[in-house]
């Protein structure tokens, strides 16, 4: 039998967003955030947070007739999760491939360049 992933999907991670800008939602509050980018059903965005709550990214509250949900994990450690997972995966949990490709296929400013070069610092 497969492993369930702890990885967001990118429907999650998307509610994930939705969560983490309002800080406690209910699930007609992500549904109607969604839909004015995209068409989703109500159920769909529902049966997600529960997935998400299940997977331990999200807490839920029930209030009057409402379950409210508010993020479990902080945006930084799960988005830091996942690109140690994408590092590991795609290039054999090294970084330097990724940077370089950063570098030659996103056209970084100079500015932007001076800043990762001031942050490797400061970690050394």
């Amino acid at each position: 039998m497969r492993r369930k992933s702890t990885v967001l999907t990118q429907q999650e991670l998307e509610i994930m967003k939705v969560v983490w800008e309002h800080d406690t939602v209910t699930v007609r509050e992500v549904y109607e955030t969604l839909l004015k980018k995209r068409k989703v059903a109500y159920t769909t965005v529902m049966t997600m947070m529960k997935i998400l709550e299940q997977k331990k990214y999200l807490k839920k509250n029930q209030t009057d007739r409402a379950h409210v949900y508010r993020p479990s994990q902080p945006r930084g450690k799960v988005i830091g999760a996942m690109v140690r997972d994408f590092v590991n995966r795609v290039f054999n949990g090294s970084a330097e491939p990724l940077l370089v490709h950063l570098v030659e296929e996103h056209d970084l400013s100079q500015e932007d360049l001076a800043e990762i070069a001031r942050m490797r610092k400061q970690k050394s």
